[in-house]
């Protein structure tokens, strides 16, 4: 960063706080501001220098939100007074975060930016229940939805393999049933983790028929990551995916 002060993206990690890199807790150690979002571990914070100003500008569901512009106009304000500015943010900066746009916002500003990659909630809750996205014979690709409305294109999603829906609970029926609509067997497994890698994590396993059921039963809540496909047989097992033969996978 040059001495006239600048952005850094830094993604915090799915939720528990040892899960931010190495190279993202150093920035978070020196910076002059943190500006970060609701789903941020609050632990994370007690790394931050003293004097360093830290601005929340979470965005709660129903709730009141700071908006997108708003967010910019502040990384654009500090960084030009000079200062080193940790913009915080859940996962990964750019799964669903808008990590893209603030990039964006200040190369055309002239500010210096940089990005910190984090563990991205889709790939870390699904291993937080022993399932892996990927496995060899199995499933040979992972694809990310945002689930904040239904307007997907499922006729596509039926004939991949791994589906992790990030962002659905408020849609998770709407969902389930667009697959099931386009093609998708009734009997696909699924599964669906609240607050992954947290001392709060709650999971819960079905099928794609009944996981919305099973969601509202149990009273799983938001942040909530769903997944579906046939990977998700090997969750909830005592070894490690690596210590199974390919296809000796549990029935639900």
């Amino acid at each position: 960063m040059s001495n006239r002060g600048g952005v850094v993206l830094v993604g915090a990690g799915p939720g528990d706080a040892d899960l931010i890199t190495v190279k993202g807790l150093a920035q978070l150690q020196r910076a002059d501001v943190v500006v970060h979002d609701r789903l941020v571990n609050l632990q994370l914070l007690d790394q931050v220098p003293e004097g360093c100003e830290v601005i929340s500008v979470g965005k709660t569901p129903g709730g009141p939100a700071t908006s997108q512009q708003r967010i910019n106009e502040i990384l654009l304000e500090k960084a030009r007074l000079g200062k080193h500015v940790v913009r915080l943010k859940g996962g990964d900066p750019f799964v669903f975060g808008r990590g893209g746009e603030e990039l964006q916002i200040c190369l055309r500003e002239g500010v210096s930016c940089q990005v910190v990659p984090g563990v991205s909630s889709a790939i870390a809750a699904p291993a937080s229940i022993g399932i892996p996205v990927t496995y060899r014979k199995v499933a040979r690709s992972c694809t990310i939805i945002t689930g904040h409305s239904e307007d997907l294109d499922y006729d596509a999603l039926v004939r991949l393999d791994t589906l992790i829906v990030l962002m659905g609970h408020a849609h998770l029926s709407g969902i389930c049933r667009g697959l099931i609509e386009a093609g998708k067997s009734i009997d696909t497994p699924a599964a669906a983790v609240e607050q992954a890698t947290t001392p709060k994590q709650r999971s819960v396993f079905s099928d794609l028929k009944s996981i919305a059921d099973r969601v509202k039963a149990e009273s799983l809540t938001t942040p909530l990551v769903l997944i579906i496909g046939e990977v998700v047989k090997m969750g909830n097992l005592s070894v490690a995916p690596s210590e199974i033969e390919d296809h000796e996978l549990r029935g639900i």
